[in-house]
């Protein structure tokens, strides 16, 4: 059974998602869960820290599905020896299990929606848009590909590709395929042309 604070957290996320941060208020958020306003300022100050704990949570939880297939939790400059060790092919799972992650964990799909939304608002959004879904997860798969480049795990073709574009060409379907999932595409055949696209990457790309 969920606690309040975390029912708090999930139904505000949801609720971000649907309509946005600014059109979301605390009274609106405790009526939906059925508290009062006063019960739920007992666990959060007001909705900037709301939101700030599902951002933190949402860091949290990507580390563990890190965990979880044995790549890097921290970008390369905090941790740069972990990038040594995913194998090429197990990467490429990664970026599958990533797809079901994105898609079918309530918690990550919400946090993306809402995300979205919010990245023209600041500068502040924008950054954390382009950290979780933009161009962090780009680099951090150049950092891998940079890595198993220099430690002769990629062909000659790969090496001419160069670590950042082969991470473009790697990571484009992983969001064109959560795109269309969001727009109601059969969720397990995308998964399918997902699982092709990478074994195809690693057949090109392996030494």
């Amino acid at each position: 059974m969920k606690t309040t604070k975390e029912e708090i957290l999930l139904t505000s996320l949801k609720l971000f998602a649907e309509g946005g941060f600014d059109a979301v208020s605390t009274g609106m958020i405790a009526e939906k869960i059925g508290i009062t306003k006063g019960a739920l300022y007992r666990h959060y100050k007001n909705k900037q820290e709301i939101f700030d704990s599902i951002v933190q949570r949402m860091f949290e939880k990507d580390a563990e599905r890190a965990r979880e297939d044995s790549v890097p939790e921290e970008e390369y400059a905090k941790d740069p020896e972990k990038f040594e060790k995913p194998g090429f092919r197990e990467f490429c799972d990664y970026v599958v299990n990533q797809f079901d992650f994105w898609t079918e964990d309530e918690f990550a799909s919400c946090f993306r929606k809402m995300i979205t939304l919010e990245q023209y608002k600041s500068p502040e959004k924008m950054k954390l848009y382009q950290d979780v879904i933009g161009v962090g997860p780009v680099k951090y798969s150049a950092d891998i590909f940079s890595e198993m480049i220099k430690n002769k795990q990629l062909n000659k073709a790969a090496k001419d590709m160069g670590a950042w574009r082969l991470s473009l060409e790697f990571f484009a379907p992983l969001k064109l395929l959560i795109e269309l999932a969001d727009g109601g595409e059969d969720h397990d055949k995308l998964k399918k042309d997902l699982k092709e696209i990478t074994d195809g990457f690693a057949k090109r790309y392996s030494s």
